[in-house]
């Protein structure tokens, strides 16, 4: 909470500047680009990041597909995941969210100017929807990220186990998974501090169509996570203090 208020301070000059544009992106959905509103976003939060006294480091950009339309599955450790993303992550992505953020007061005005899909979990018909359409948008050339815990795990650099149907969608498009590991990125929110922190995030070698092709989504979830579990196990000490 204080490095959130902090940001605030800091940031106040800017903060109607921004919420101006996002309300202007909201109500001319059709007449902006997809690539536009991510690009505005982008700026706005690599700007977020520049304040808020988080060193990221980044490892293995280089690994990522040329080919477009693929799945990014990092682990989940709390908010400054999808901050962490947008600064890296050159190329634009859409998100499967859950839909209890689209009633987080300013986060969910973002979330629908970059066009998230927000999942109700209990309702099976609608989240099938957003599946066939993810894997639709996926097979296009639209990369995507899911959280194959479903939720964050409130243990640190620890994780929940990931979930099968994660892989769904690019499982049916026949597209690249980029397993994602981000180690200490539960510190930037959940310690009640504005000290400097350090963040990682290490984008893994993809697993492509013919790495996965024999093995089912449960398979596939456990391949992955243990790929991002040992990537944390070898890096989690490396700016301990």
């Amino acid at each position: 909470m204080k490095r959130i208020l902090f940001l605030i301070i800091r940031l106040l000059y800017r903060i109607p500047g921004w919420l101006l544009k996002i309300r202007y992106y909201n109500k001319h959905l059709e007449e902006t680009s997809f690539e536009e509103r991510f690009d505005f976003g982008q700026k706005m939060i690599r700007k977020i990041n520049s304040k808020s006294r988080v060193k990221i480091h980044c490892y293995g950009v280089e690994k990522l597909p040329v080919e477009q339309g693929y799945l990014i599955a990092p682990n989940h450790q709390g908010l400054f995941d999808a901050l962490i993303l947008f600064e890296t992550h050159d190329k634009p992505f859409k998100a499967i969210v859950k839909e209890e953020l689209m009633n987080v007061f300013v986060l969910g005005k973002v979330l629908k100017m970059l066009q998230f899909e927000a999942m109700d979990r209990q309702n099976l018909r609608s989240s099938m929807k957003i599946i066939k359409k993810a894997t639709r948008e996926m097979s296009a050339g639209r990369n995507y990220v899911i959280f194959p815990e479903g939720t964050r795990c409130r243990k640190q650099n620890q994780m929940l186990e990931f979930k099968g149907g994660t892989f769904k969608t690019v499982i049916d498009a026949k597209k690249p998974i980029v397993p994602v590991a981000l180690i200490d990125c539960y510190k930037v929110f959940d310690n009640n501090t504005i000290a400097p922190v350090d963040a990682q995030i290490h984008y893994l070698e993809p697993l492509y169509y013919d790495d996965y092709k024999d093995m089912n989504s449960t398979e596939i979830a456990h391949d992955v996570q243990a790929r991002i579990a040992k990537c944390i196990e070898e890096n989690e000490m490396k700016f301990s203090s």
